[in-house]
């Protein structure tokens, strides 16, 4: 695979819960305050983190993952994601090391930068160490010959002597320096609920946060050298130089909140009778890939976004829609009260109009959503059962997905890669399986089988998310259904 032609740099930990997105996050604001462009991504399938990297970054955060996508196909969104950018910064996924089973580096941050060409920044975690921090980065250092770990940042330290106490033995056993740490503070920590990080944006502590983390990065990480090794990435040409004449220490400039009204959101019209795809999005709808969006616009349609929970339905004029995961449990009062948003769907099933529903999509296309306080809320009814939350994870990794039936993205038969992670579980009657739309297996080899989803004619629904990049078919598959209203003559 040819290498990027841009400074990149892989930011991992030694593992979950290390720092990562918080490092990531305010690396972005404060490089971003300097006056450069940086493109954010994030190994693995993640909807969370990226919204952090997105709102500190000023661009939409990008997922690498190769588990789902082939090597070449990481390599295309990589590429065609940094058009624009001066340099690139990379989150990775849980540890270094980590992928998609035990014995093996596919999918991990590690494969991840070795096939971008890129060096890696690794947060350690000092809290109760000092000298034994050392040995851990010596072994991650010394794991794999072939990457290039290029210097740390100590998270979570007592304070500045604890840090440079550490980061001594560290680079004497390694020969790599601290570039960076940060103390044990709550304030730079982001909030989170069941499915991790709380969204960025949804109060007004996250652009505190940001601005007070991108500051304490200012002053306690060296910038310069952390530049200097991104431009180490193989093929890449320099980083352009920060811009002098911004004040590092102004208060961070951050882009408004997601929009979440469909008069915010809705595509221009053109002059083609180009078909509209409505996309719920908003607090309830959240969790969905930027690249998915672009191939559905480059295979045609026009994207409409609108807001079930602030009582929006799809435009008059949609031709299918789009309901991707999120947090339907957290809005369920608002969503069954939107009768205009049931009505919609009913009618576009009717008419044998797309429509698209993932994990959370999934779960308000049911009859009813009961939530975690046992609460029975009436939902669409196009897909038979209950969707009910429990207090455990009832599904979390990827999936080979394979058709049982011709449907909405595939011919039967033909089998994507995907992955699942939600705390819901479906109580469908015996005869929804007569509809089961995929038979799922688990990265492993010996992974159990069953069957998952509902497919009924253009409607398509599952807990399974999927990247439309591992296949362009599956975009223009979708469009080429859409089905606007009839003209009135």
């Amino acid at each position: 695979m040819p290498r990027p032609n841009i400074p990149t740099l892989v930011v991992a930990g030694t593992h979950s819960g290390v720092g990562k997105t918080t490092v990531v996050s305010g690396l972005l604001a404060a490089l971003r305050r300097r006056g450069l462009v940086v493109q954010p991504f994030k190994c693995g399938p993640d909807y969370l983190d990226p919204t952090h990297h997105t709102r500190a970054a000023g661009r939409p955060c990008r997922n690498l993952d190769s588990w789902m996508l082939s090597d070449e196909q990481v390599g295309a969104a990589f590429y065609r994601a940094c058009t624009g950018a001066d340099l690139a910064i990379v989150e990775g996924v849980m540890g270094l090391f980590d992928g998609s089973d035990y014995d093996g580096e596919r999918a991990s941050a590690a494969q991840i930068a070795k096939l971008l060409g890129a060096p890696v920044l690794l947060v350690l975690d000092i809290a109760g160490a000092a000298r034994s921090a050392a040995a851990t980065a010596l072994g991650f250092t010394q794991f794999d010959p072939a990457l290039h770990i290029g210097g740390f940042v100590l998270n979570r330290a007592g304070s500045e002597s604890h840090a440079r106490g550490c980061a001594g033995p560290i680079m004497h056993a390694t020969g790599q320096p601290m570039l960076g740490w940060l103390q044990k503070q709550e304030a730079l920590r982001a909030p989170e609920r069941h499915l991790g990080l709380v969204p960025a944006g949804e109060s007004l502590a996250d652009f505190q946060r940001l601005g007070l983390l991108a500051d304490t990065i200012e002053r306690q990480f060296d910038i310069e050298a952390i530049l200097k090794l991104a431009g180490r990435s193989a093929g890449c040409q320099p980083a352009p130089p920060p811009n002098t004449s911004a004040n590092p220490q102004s208060p961070i400039s951050v882009p408004a909140p997601l929009p979440i009204s469909s008069s915010e959101f809705r595509a221009p019209r053109s002059e083609s009778s180009s078909p509209i795809l409505a996309v719920a999005r908003d607090e309830a709808f959240c969790f969905y890939y930027p690249d998915n969006l672009d191939l559905l616009a480059d295979a045609g349609a026009q994207i409409a976004f609108f807001s079930p929970v602030r009582g929006e339905a799809p435009p008059p004029e949609a031709a299918g829609v789009y309901l991707g995961g999120g947090y339907p449990e957290l809005h369920a009062e608002a969503l069954s009260g939107n009768t205009a948003f049931r009505d919609a769907l009913h009618a576009l099933h009717r008419r044998g109009a797309p429509i698209f529903a993932e994990c959370g999509g999934f779960m308000v296309l049911t009859e009813a959503l009961v939530d975690a306080t046992g609460t029975h809320w009436p939902m669409a009814g196009l897909v038979p059962g209950t969707a009910r939350m429990t207090d455990k994870l009832a599904a979390l990794g990827y999936r080979h997905a394979t058709a049982l039936a011709d449907n909405l993205l595939v011919p039967a038969g033909t089998t994507l890669r995907g992955h699942e992670f939600h705390y819901s579980v479906w109580d469908a009657p015996d005869a929804a399986l007569a509809r089961a739309a995929w038979r799922l297996r688990g990265a492993r080899a010996d992974s159990p089988e069953q069957y998952a989803g509902y497919a009924d004619g253009s409607l398509l629904a599952s807990y399974l998310h999927l990247p439309f990049a591992q296949n362009p078919a599956l975009a223009e598959r979708l469009v080429a259904r859409l089905r606007p209203l009839p003209s009135k003559r």
